[in-house]
């Protein structure tokens, strides 16, 4: 890629990206941030297959492409020059994926290479790593494989000093291991970090020239005169979000109105916002927060379960002006989501998904598809309440939580934790533990610094950190901190997992004075799902040609049904005789014949010898005419009919399977065994039976045959 501004090629075993780093050569006018964009480009030929689409071509970037861009930009945005307005666009494409090693680091370090040898101005290079622990020891950088029986998958970016970006999943680890992790991470992230400096100074480019967006400081003097302590003023006078809102927008308005003919309109409100932010911090460093509360304060909770009357269940949890909505749902195991990607993970059964509608935060706006945030924010949820899913064979459910976020000011993500946690047990699953989630915030000037628990929109939006952390009580299931200043010392983040600990604990016990437990009953509405576990050689009986077999079930009892490769049949109805009905007629498919067993069988053909009687679904056997009855039978016929439903035994089956029935048996009360022994004598047999014929009680013979 010999035209971008940077271009690298990284490889660990067979997988291969490619990274590119290109910036625009104007400014974009207007702007107030910076135009950063990072793009994960999934292709399947990396792995040597073709899309399933219609087109059989790639679309719009999946959840964990997303994933990955997300991850990679929050590795790399605080790096850049904050005056920067060019437009740099970070393309990372997939080459080869061997399906044993992690792309997500790569495309980290990819990233960081072509910036760092481009001509775009960076203030890195990033390193990254990956942290697993198994058997009691933390592992780096693992693979795929070796990433299954971890009980930690903890990824981390940062410079030579300092960790930039943290996100993990545990299986509830400590805040002890979880520090420990990270450090040792940190470490490990090093000699890379070292060898990008060494590409700088072996093929890096001169950095280019750009147009500051800095704003003048004769202006700056000129606003802070004007205001005069008025920003503080609104915000001692002030304390819910919209009336803040509101009378600060009136003061930039008049400010505006006073300075725009003379100055850029957008250099003043930059100014204003500075200023704002430099008093909201000024008073956090103080021991004031914009609402009144301490430091480690939490706002008011409250919490209510139970609230749609026909979902599954639904979980709503409120934290001051914070307000979500988790709505969950139970389905089939046909229901799971299959994944088309390049990971070798082929479906989930558990899934989180995140909405964030503009009335939220008071706006009116276009609705769209979820964004990155949304898929985001979901992913920290599911990846918080994963650990406490019940496995498959304990509840054969796909889950799906849908959080909406009804009402936003801070920490929505942690929210949707709260309430997904009160949904599923509105609904009924058996979680291993309650989950809650708390969002930490930083606010350092110099070496002062103030930890905020539970930060709202204000405070994540000026503040330095933005730490959310989610759990049970008995440790860590999932961690993200995104950092705005140059490096977190570890001193800070163990201070700030302890008060967050706390916090999380607070927050549970909130929770659990509404809801204990998990109902002990599911929803009306919900499905039921019985299990039934057959041999897999067994299943084309169960699906049988072109799939009329399976078809007639559903059609006869109303279930739904699904088979496994491994036989298991999950039969799913909310009726619970309709449910044990279908369960009967899958038993009875791939029921094996058991000699000695007594069968209800229908007659399905008669011979001049003996009759053929149906006892299994597709499994009959023959009756001998000797042993249709307990007395002697001149013919076949005198005694059953087509279609006749008789109940015999299986005396026999030979190693071609041939199955051998006794109706006498079953009369008689024998055994299987004495049923053969007796069918090995014949002679004996019909003498026994001619003298009973001739018994003073009368010739059984004369009896009319039994039919049932």
């Amino acid at each position: 890629a010999g035209q971008a501004g940077g271009a690298v090629t990284l490889r660990c075993g067979d997988t291969l990206l490619l990274a590119t780093a290109t910036m625009s050569k104007e400014p974009r006018e207007g702007g107030d941030f910076l135009p950063l964009t990072v793009d994960y480009e999934e292709r399947l030929y990396a792995a040597g297959r073709i899309p399933g689409s219609f087109f059989r071509r790639e679309g719009r970037p999946h959840e964990a492409a997303i994933l990955i861009c997300r991850l990679t930009d929050r590795s790399i945005r605080p790096l850049f020059p904050k005056d920067l307005r060019n437009n740099i666009q970070v393309i990372i494409t997939a080459l080869s994926h061997d399906q044993e090693h992690q792309m997500d680091i790569l495309a980290i370090i990819g990233a960081s290479a072509a910036l760092t040898i481009s001509n775009i101005p960076f203030m890195g290079p990033v390193g990254a790593a990956r942290v697993g622990y198994t058997d009691g020891q933390l592992v780096f950088n693992p693979t795929i494989s070796q990433m299954e029986g971890s009980s930690l998958d903890l990824r981390l970016a940062g410079t030579t000093d300092a960790v930039m970006m943290v996100e993990a999943g545990a299986n509830e680890m400590s805040e002890e291991l979880i520090l420990e992790a990270t450090k040792a991470g940190h470490e490990a992230m090093q000699p890379i970090i070292a060898l990008l400096e060494e590409m700088r100074h072996q093929v890096g480019k001169p950095k280019s020239e750009y147009k500051s967006f800095a704003v003048s400081e004769g202006l700056r003097q000129i606003v802070a005169e004007r205001l005069d302590g008025r920003i503080r003023k609104v915000l001692d006078q002030t304390s819910e979000k919209e009336e803040r809102k509101s009378a600060l927008d009136a003061l930039k308005n008049e400010l505006l109105a006073e300075l725009v003919d003379e100055y850029q309109e957008k250099d003043v409100k930059e100014i204003f916002n500075d200023l704002m932010r430099d008093e909201v911090r000024r008073q956090i460093l103080q021991g004031v927060r914009p609402d009144g509360r301490a430091p480690e304060d939490i706002r008011a909770i409250s919490c209510e379960v139970g609230i749609s009357p026909r979902a599954h269940g639904t979980g709503l949890f409120n934290r001051g002006e914070t307000q979500v909505l988790t709505i969950a749902t139970l389905g089939t195991p046909r229901e799971e989501k299959r994944l088309d990607g390049l990971y070798p993970e082929e479906s989930k059964r558990f899934m989180h998904h995140y909405n964030f509608p503009p009335y939220s935060t008071g706006e009116a706006r276009w609705l769209r598809g979820p964004g990155r945030r949304e898929i985001g924010h979901g992913a920290l949820a599911e990846r918080a309440l994963l650990p406490m899913i019940p496995p498959e064979d304990e509840f054969p459910y796909t889950i799906r939580l849908v959080s909406e976020a009804l009402s936003s000011n801070g920490s929505t993500s942690m929210a949707s934790v709260c309430g997904s946690t009160l949904a599923l047990m509105d609904t009924g699953v058996p979680i291993r533990a309650p989950v809650s989630g708390i969002a930490m915030g930083l606010v350092k000037a110099g070496d002062e610094y103030c930890i905020l628990t539970d930060i709202q929109g204000l405070e994540d939006h000026l503040g330095d950190m933005d730490f959310k952390v989610a759990g049970t009580r008995e440790g860590i299931t999932a961690l993200q901190m995104d950092i705005k200043i140059k490096g977190l010392s570890y001193e800070i983040m163990a201070q700030a997992l302890a008060q967050a600990k706390g916090a999380r604990f607070f927050i549970l016990d909130k929770m659990l004075e509404v809801l204990p437990e998990a109902r002990p009953e599911m929803s009306p509405y919900a499905p039921r799902i019985t299990i039934v576990k057959i041999d897999p050689e067994m299943i084309g009986a169960i699906i049988g040609p072109g799939g009329k077999t399976i078809r007639r079930i559903q059609e006869a009892t109303g279930v739904n049904i699904d088979v496994e490769d491994d036989g298991s049949v999950y039969i799913a109805s909310s009726d619970g005789p309709s449910a044990q009905r279908a369960r009967e007629m899958v038993e009875s498919l791939v029921e094996r014949p058991e000699i000695g067993k007594v069968y209800t069988g229908k007659v399905v053909r008669i011979e001049d010898y003996g009759a053929f009687v149906e006892i299994l679904p597709g499994k009959d056997g023959m009756v001998h005419i000797s042993q249709l009855a307990d007395y002697r039978v001149p013919s076949v016929r005198d005694v059953v009919r087509m279609g006749d439903e008789i109940m015999v035994m299986v005396i026999d089956i030979d190693p071609a399977g041939k199955i051998k029935l006794s109706r006498q048996a079953v009369l008689e009360g024998w055994t299987a065994e004495e049923a053969r022994d007796r069918d090995r004598k014949p002679s004996g047999r019909r003498d026994r039976r001619d003298s009973r014929s001739s018994g003073s009680s009368g010739s059984r013979d004369r009896r009319p045959p039994r039919r049932r």
